[in-house]
């Protein structure tokens, strides 16, 4: 399912964050990057519909966002917002089973389906461990898996994921990279993402700054790499793969 922006124009307050920005989302992984106060966790959240823009559009699989109903939203898209909000008496499985409400509703009672989709999406973060253990019991990284099983047991095609590394040590954040990686094939995901070595992973980048689109193309594309360094006042190295099946490095420059 495609997903984009056309024209797409937000104001916060009194300030404009983003400048007309189009932009459109195949089945994939992307990994939306840039400086802080790029724009990136405003360009997902109205992705997500959470933002009516000042002008400009979201569309879903062609059409306005807005011609949906909010229960086929709910279906389609499915969003892990940077700070995710928890409710600490919870317990992880509880947490997880909140991703089934667009399919069975606010009062409809779980089946054994429902149960499954939980059942391996608390599998697909490695989280089944403490599944019947209360979130405040849990770490920052077990609760961030927690949420992104949440939003994976909704079964949406299109997935906005805003940092959704945020507190994990390296293993875990390979572990999701890799998650990423198998759901790109009949997913759309969108990750915002700090961590520019792990940013490279993704099949996709587009690169974001003052509020609009610095680039967007392949990771292994030489001008997204230039448009990628530009973007962060050349305070890092891209260093192209040497091999199609590799993927580029990327450092910091430390020299003056």
């Amino acid at each position: 399912m495609t997903i984009g922006a056309e024209n797409l124009r937000v104001i916060l307050g009194d300030r404009t964050v983003l400048h007309d920005v189009s932009c459109s989302f195949e089945p994939g992984w992307t990994a939306v990057v840039g400086p802080n106060g790029a724009g990136k966790s405003t360009l997902l959240r109205a992705l997500a519909g959470l933002l009516k823009p000042a002008s400009g559009q979201v569309t879903l699989h062609g059409k306005p966002l807005t011609d949906y109903a909010a229960s086929v939203r709910g279906k389609a898209i499915a969003w892990l917002a940077q700070q995710g909000e928890t409710t600490g008496e919870l317990t992880a499985r509880e947490t997880v089973h909140l991703g089934r409400l667009p399919h069975i509703g606010l009062f409809g009672a779980p089946t054994a389906i429902d149960e499954a989709i939980v059942d391996a999406a608390l599998a697909a973060t490695a989280s089944t461990t403490w599944q019947h253990r209360r979130l405040f019991e849990l770490s920052g990284g077990e609760r961030q898996r927690v949420l992104l099983s949440r939003a994976l047991a909704t079964e949406s095609r299109v997935l906005l994921l805003d940092e959704p590394t945020t507190h994990l040590d390296p293993p875990h954040q390979v572990a999701l990279a890799r998650l990423f990686r198998r759901l790109a094939s009949t997913h759309t995901v969108i990750t915002v993402l700090h961590d520019l070595p792990l940013a490279v992973q993704a099949d996709r980048m587009l690169v974001m700054r003052d509020g609009a689109i610095a680039g967007h193309g392949e990771c292994n594309d030489a001008v997204l790499h230039a448009a990628l360094a530009d973007a962060f006042d050349h305070a890092i190295v891209v260093t192209a793969a040497v091999a199609p099946s590799q993927r580029p490095s990327v450092t910091l420059r430390l020299d003056d």
